[in-house]
């Protein structure tokens, strides 16, 4: 790995300390250096806050080093005014001679107007540095503005017979097939994306709250598929934790693909990030359209026999892990 290569993946590391906070902006990381001294850092903050290459700017101590150095971001600095003003502006003023950039961003409001403002002021401008990789780490971002849908993830937990639930259950709360630790790290998956996505039997079912409990972070925004508005305001899902959005046939055509129906209405609402944890139906909705980009599925010891099925599909295996008793297996969808 060469120097240019190093400091981009310290901006990767960095960026990922706003992952669940910035959307719908990417979480961008960024790194100055001078004399191969890191003198400032940065990441995006929280939706309406600072981007990252003005706090990397403002976490310079001697801002006269700016004059000499080179600013490492993942992605092409902004040129339009939004929440804050343009990034390339304040990168311009301080006079800031090199930019490394790690891909383009492909926002029509930006898609290389950023890179030839810099160059324009006379920055010396290198793009395509740990590119893949950046645009890896910024895949939600991504898939919104190239497929005009959010980012799409699958989670479920299975039985070691391939069952998700029993068919008849004595109350309407989850009957839980993983271990706490596993729990645990699904309520971090929720802190990192922008939205929770359930079908209408999940939340009769088991009433679920779809919050962040065992983890600290933001709650997503919760929605749920209730085509006719059956679902009562009694329901968890509903409390004042987190906003809920209804997917009723006032906001969708129930006699087009669901799947895309749904992705085109959380494309409106500027959602860049989904995860879905059920039910069966909705579940295997997605991947019946192939609207979906990676999967994540437990699998725990306990035996069913019987009940509600897990969803057929099939997928790249990535990666495979153990969590005391129970298997994880992620997916991406080739």
């Amino acid at each position: 790995m060469n120097t240019h290569e190093t400091y981009m993946q310290r901006c990767i590391q960095i960026a990922k300390n706003g992952l669940g906070s910035t959307a719908p902006n990417p979480m961008v990381g960024c790194v100055i250096v001078c004399d191969d001294t890191i003198i400032g850092e940065g990441f995006t903050s929280a939706y309406g806050g600072h981007h990252a290459e003005v706090n990397a700017i403002h976490s310079v101590k001697n801002k006269a080093l700016l004059k000499q150095a080179t600013l490492y971001v993942t992605l092409e600095p902004c040129s339009h005014f939004g929440k804050t003003p343009p990034c390339s502006d304040l990168i311009i003023k301080h006079q800031i001679p090199n930019i490394v950039i790690g891909c383009i961003d492909d926002n029509p409001e930006v898609s290389g107007k950023g890179i030839a403002k810099l160059k324009a002021s006379g920055c010396k401008v290198k793009v395509g540095v740990l590119e893949n990789e950046c645009k890896t780490h910024h895949k939600r971002f991504f898939t919104f503005h190239n497929k005009k849908r959010p980012y799409i993830i699958l989670k479920w937990a299975e039985t070691s017979d391939g069952f998700l639930a029993p068919k008849i259950k004595d109350k309407k709360v989850p009957v839980w097939i993983t271990n706490v630790y596993s729990r645990q790290l699904v309520h971090k998956w929720r802190a990192e994306e922008h939205a929770i996505l359930v079908g209408t039997n999940t939340v009769l079912e088991d009433n679920p709250s779809l919050t962040v409990r065992d983890w600290t972070g933001n709650n997503p925004i919760r929605l749920v598929i209730d085509r006719n508005n059956i679902l009562s305001k009694d329901h968890a899902v509903f409390n004042s934790e987190s906003q809920t959005f209804i997917i009723s046939e006032n906001e969708v055509n129930f006699k087009n693909p669901l799947a895309q129906e749904v992705c085109s209405f959380l494309h409106s609402k500027a959602i860049n990030s989904v995860i879905i944890e059920g039910g069966a139906q909705t579940l295997q909705t997605f991947i019946n359209e192939n609207l979906w980009d990676e999967a994540r599925v437990f699998t725990g010891t306990s035996v069913f026999k019987t009940g509600i099925k897990a969803p057929k599909f099939s997928g790249k295996i990535v990666s495979e892990e153990s969590i005391i008793d129970d298997t994880l297996k992620y997916y991406q969808n080739t």
